[in-house]
């Protein structure tokens, strides 16, 4: 993985847990990623606003607004849509992996999870699209 291409990367984690907060924000943080936080989903969406986040990493299970209903909240909004959302569950039945799709998430990761797989999820859902993005921008030249 190109850990280079994490620098400057915005990511927004969304957790009810100061440790699994703390441990992504320095995880990511030693790849130069800006990093935001939010203890529940209510607190996650202003912030998506303002810091208009490449990525965000959302706990299932929080108070006030769960990471389902969240998720469908960021799906649903035309002008964040677009943002990868990576759910995070200690729960692993095919219903919750079920549930999380259709409330529109991209992936789901299973706690505990590791540096590998924050760092795998990030590579696949924003750098991968953001250089498909780029290849699909660049001007058509014609040889002659």
């Amino acid at each position: 993985m190109d850990t280079d291409a994490l620098a400057g990367l915005k990511v927004l984690v969304v957790d009810d847990s100061k440790t699994i907060l703390r441990t992504a924000e320095a995880l990511l943080s030693e790849y130069d990623c800006w990093v935001a936080t939010a203890p529940d989903g209510f607190e996650a969406l202003p912030k998506i606003t303002a810091f208009k986040p490449d990525v965000i990493f959302i706990d299932i299970m929080m108070p006030r607004l769960d990471g389902y209903q969240t998720c469908a909240l960021i799906k649903a909004n035309r002008a964040y849509k677009h943002i990868p959302v990576i759910m995070l569950s200690s729960k692993d039945s095919i219903f919750d992996l079920a549930r999380g799709r259709l409330a529109g998430s991209d992936k789901y990761l299973t706690k505990p999870f590791t540096r590998q797989d924050l760092l795998s999820a990030i590579q696949t859902y924003v750098i991968d699209e953001r250089n498909r993005h780029n290849q699909d921008q660049a001007p058509v030249t014609q040889e002659s």
